[in-house]
């Protein structure tokens, strides 16, 4: 039989572990260690051929996925990261690129607006036709990918009463429990 102290610290040393574990990258540590920390995100987005065969780390929004006989083709805006290389909403971004994956990515689940975040090496350049203009696309060579879950916002209406306009005061929170008008 354990006692109570020593049952509170497994218990507590399991917690810290949950929590630990949910905030570790999405990226592997093997990627992560072969990224040059000098290079930005903006310099390999607007010259990819210097960067050639460099593994950088890229997080954005599906524009579009297609499949292809070599496997998967995503088209991706690049956004800024945020914690754990989430990209952040947000209406910065450097460009969009390409990512090309060997194996099969179903276009029903990385479809457009999905987030993903892509570890890969830099391939080059490859043009498409975008509308009526010829897009110049940064190519990433996907070793690793993480799609982020979709986040879901529930709104709940909220009645007041008395006043149901009050929720819509800009103060709301200062005039609490006075009555103005």
């Amino acid at each position: 039989m354990l006692k109570n102290s020593t049952c509170s610290f497994l218990i507590t040393l399991t917690f810290i572990m949950v929590i630990a574990a949910g905030c570790a990258p999405v990226i592997s540590k093997s990627i992560r260690e072969q990224v040059n920390p000098n290079i930005t995100i903006q310099e390999v987005l607007s010259n990819p051929e210097r960067y050639k065969g460099e593994i950088i780390i890229v997080s954005g929004d599906i524009i579009d996925a297609t499949i292809t006989r070599e496997g998967t083709l995503l088209k991706v805006m690049q956004r800024p990261t945020g914690a754990w290389g989430k990209p952040k909403n947000v209406d910065e971004t450097a460009g969009r690129f390409l990512a090309t994956a060997d194996f099969y990515l179903d276009p029903y689940i990385y479809k457009k607006g999905r987030k993903v975040t892509v570890g890969g090496e830099v391939q080059g350049v490859r043009e498409l036709p975008e509308g009526e203009i010829r897009y110049r696309y940064p190519v990433i060579h996907v070793k690793e990918i993480y799609l982020w879950p979709v986040e879901r916002r529930y709104y709940y209406p909220y009645y007041y009463p008395y006043r149901p306009y009050y929720y819509y005061d800009d103060y709301w929170w200062w005039r609490r429990g006075f009555w103005y008008y």
